[in-house]
């Protein structure tokens, strides 16, 4: 493993904590975010923005703001760090000394490295002086960041700046867990109370007191009302330990007879208890009485919190909130602000459909998609960007463990909280069982065994006398419904097949129970095996089957995978042509399963039509997903038939899981390094390398996002997208791990032992 010397390095210009201050805290943030997706190659360092000399300098650069000659000496410690790739400067006008802070252009004339800079204002209208000195900004650079449209309109227009060099990022959001309001209160022993909140580090600007006074209006429609006043005041305003704004907040309250219906947070709050107070907020109050504020980092977090918004009209707002998660009133307006939030405290649906919305808006600017935004602009900036790498995410089983009841994992997901109503199916436990299988044999982790145990007790359960299996368990009844005989089940049947398998395969480790309930059901499931048809389900049978007869020797079992196969490889010869090598005439689903499970027959049969075959599906179905270093899923909406072009947009997660799986496989019994490489590139589009740059799971609880559309994610976080990542994220760790060494395939008799 690299270490951190060898990284790229990238030097933030930027005020940080303990310094409390939005850019502190949006550089922190950045800084966080970069580091989670990119971290594995990248190092991000500060050049600490302070206002006097600091005695324990705790950043890896410092820079006295108000000391002209200090700027030029930074720039020159910078220029001597050979792996300090990039600086970008955290641009406001009051951070550096001088006129329109023009101090920083002697360290502007000094540095060699490449830069950019985020805008925090931009300021419509500006005079001569101040328009060129934001051009001569730029002559330095040809690269900004800025957080709204209008912005970079602004920019464009009142500047004269190309709009090429401008990267429109928004304020970065955190990622948190969905829940209700009414869930989040119980933390903190408000469940009784409709919530108001409004946080951040108070001042005049932040307006606090049009929201305290709109609040007798409120209370006499909703008695209960309780607004929370989250937030110390800004360091800067307290003068001689006299806080003068609390202390007028605080008397406007005793005024308005309040004090039963408000509480002041005077706290600097951690992130992760800002957030849990956020949502438990039913009602948003963002009062800024400044017109010319161009972003809201508070607004921003309200939002991905899922709080519906009452806001005033700053540029942020107006760019940013539609009528679907909030309700715009004039600056200042206290009727507006009390009539508004009536509304939205007096309708629980408006008030919940409002937050959803809210919440949806802001998952594509989450920190770890404004890192991918950021990554993206760097790499124009700086040497070998082919360098930087994607960072793993850790192994998180909170989602997965939060869909499963006694019974299984339930099917659906309304954002991340599950959908009892939606049952049960034995696909989802099928592939669940997979999942924690592979979890198991990496970890041996105790915990895992009872959720091994309670999925494969819910494919004993739906197993039927023949040995086939119904797919649908109701939630309430727990018994199978009419829904089995309306689908197609032999996909289903073959997947749990592959999941008794999987048990089996990993049966020197399992408590011996276990591995004959499972042997003992995938023996009741032979005859009925021998029957599948269908290409994909013979593909996922072949698999079970393989992992079976690998870890118990059975001619009986060998037999069955070729008789299954030679079903397959007739498909092959039917519909394959010199530009059409497949065992259809279109892809669909899952296609990947198809080639494994040819190299699963030629592994249990050594017969070289199955080599042959498997190799030259994968190469074609590879040709249809990869392009150069790109990675693009076969489109459900309409799929790719032979003859036509592919679909655009319409990705799953189930697809690129089932590519990491079957290349895995490949890379197993050959060895070939591309397969390796693909399964990496195939991966990525989890961690933001697809059309929209944005990651694909939730990182919290390792819930897996249903699909990739057009224009956005789809959110809900059902069993089959979360389980789907679980197992794509699983084989990375173990490709990470392990140096493994290929054993020349002609050389063994019984075949080549494949990962689950």
């Amino acid at each position: 493993m690299k270490t951190i010397s060898n990284k790229s390095k990238i030097v933030f210009l930027s005020t940080f904590p303990p310094t409390q201050c939005g850019i502190a805290t949006y550089t922190q943030d950045t800084i966080k975010g970069i580091t989670d997706v990119f971290g594995k190659s990248v190092s991000c360092q500060i050049c600490e923005l302070v206002d006097s000399p600091k005695e324990k300098p705790t950043q890896a650069f410092t820079l006295n703001t108000k000391d002209k000659k200090e700027y030029a000496k930074v720039a020159e410690a910078i220029n001597k760090d050979k792996s300090v790739k990039l600086v970008h400067i955290q641009h406001e006008f009051g951070l550096f000394g001088g006129n329109y802070g023009d101090y920083l252009l002697d360290f502007l004339n000094v540095i060699k490295k490449p830069l950019t800079y985020t805008f925090h204002s931009v300021i419509p209208n500006p005079n001569n002086e101040l328009r060129t000195f934001v051009k001569l900004l730029l002559s330095y650079s040809n690269s900004v960041f800025v957080m709204t449209n209008q912005s970079k309109e602004i920019l464009i227009n009142d500047y004269g700046i190309e709009k090429e060099i401008i990267t429109c990022v928004p304020h970065g959001t955190h990622i948190v867990i969905y829940e209700t309001p009414d869930q989040a209160k119980l933390k903190f022993d408000i469940q009784d109370r409709k919530v108001l909140s409004t946080f951040g580090l108070l001042g005049e600007g932040k307006n606090i007191e049009t929201g305290l006074q709109a609040l007798p209006k409120i209370i006499k429609k909703e008695p209960n009302v309780l607004y929370l006043i989250i937030g110390k005041t800004h360091p800067n305003l307290i003068i001689d330990g006299v806080d003068a704004y609390r202390d007028k907040l605080e008397a406007l309250v005793e005024d308005l007879d309040l004090k039963d219906n408000v509480r002041f947070i005077n706290q600097y709050l951690d992130t992760n208890e800002l957030l849990d107070y956020l949502k438990a907020t039913d009602v948003y109050l963002f009062t800024s009485k400044d017109p010319n504020q161009a972003v809201s980092g508070t607004f921003s977090y309200a939002m991905s919190c899922a709080c519906p918004i009452v806001a005033s009209k700053i540029p942020h707002t107006l760019e940013v909130l539609t009528p679907d998660s909030g309700i715009l009133v004039d600056i200042g307006n206290v009727d507006q602000f009390a009539k508004a939030t009536i509304k939205l405290l007096s309708d629980d649906n408006l008030r919940r459909e409002m937050g959803i919305n809210a919440f949806r808006k802001t998952r594509a600017s989450s920190w770890e998609n404004v890192a991918i935004t950021h990554m993206d602009t760097y790499k124009k900036l700086i040497e070998n960007p082919a360098e930087i790498k994607y960072t793993y995410p850790s192994i998180q089983l909170g989602h997965i463990k939060r869909m499963t009841t006694d019974l299984g994992i339930i099917q659906f997901s309304k954002i991340s909280i599950p959908d009892l109503e939606s049952g049960y199916t034995l696909d989802d436990n099928a592939r669940a069982l997979i999942a924690i299988c592979m979890h198991y044999k990496l970890t041996q982790d105790k915990e895992d065994l009872a959720y091994i145990l309670i999925y494969l007790d819910f494919i004993i359960r739906c197993q039927q006398p023949k040995g086939d299996f119904i797919n649908y368990v109701d939630q309430e009844n727990r018994e199978h419904i009419e829904q089995n005989a309306e689908v197609n089940l032999e996909d289903s049947n073959a997947r749990a097949i592959w999941a008794l398998g999987t048990v089996i395969s990993i049966g020197d480790i399992l408590p011996e129970a276990i591995s004959k309930k499972a042997s003992q059901c995938l023996l009741n499931s032979l005859k009925w095996a021998e029957t599948i048809q269908s290409p994909r389900s013979i593909g996922f049978a072949t698999k079970g089957l393989y992992l079976y007869h690998t870890a118990v020797p059975n001619l009986y079992v060998s037999a069955i995978i070729n008789k299954l196969n030679a079903k397959l490889l007739s498909n092959y010869e039917i519909h394959a042509t010199k530009d059409w090598k497949w065992f259809e005439n279109y892809m669909t689903y899952g296609n990947g399963i198809l080639p494994e499970s040819m190299l699963f027959a030629f592994l249990t049969t050594n017969k070289p039509i199955y080599k042959k075959v498997a190799l030259d599906s994968l190469d074609f179905l590879m040709s249809k997903m990869f392009n150069d270093k790109n990675f693009k899923v076969i489109s459900n909406n309409g799929w790719l038939h032979k003859g036509s072009e592919p679909q655009e947009y319409g990705e799953q997660p189930i697809d690129v899981a089932y590519t990491i799986h079957t290349l895995n496989s490949f890379y197993n019994a050959f060895g070939t390094p591309e397969y390796k490489q693909k399964m990496k590139i195939a991966f990525n589009w989890f961690l933001g390398k697809n059309h929209l740059g944005q990651i694909m799971y939730n990182p919290i609880s390792g819930g897996g996002y249903d699909g990739l559309e057009k224009e956005n994610v789809n959110l809900n976080q059902g069993a089959e997208s979360t389980v789907c990542y679980l197992n794509a994220r699983l084989l990375m760790e173990n490709l990470k791990l392990s140096e493994i060494k290929v054993i020349p395939l002609m050389k063994t008799k019984s075949g080549i032992a494949i990962n689950s």
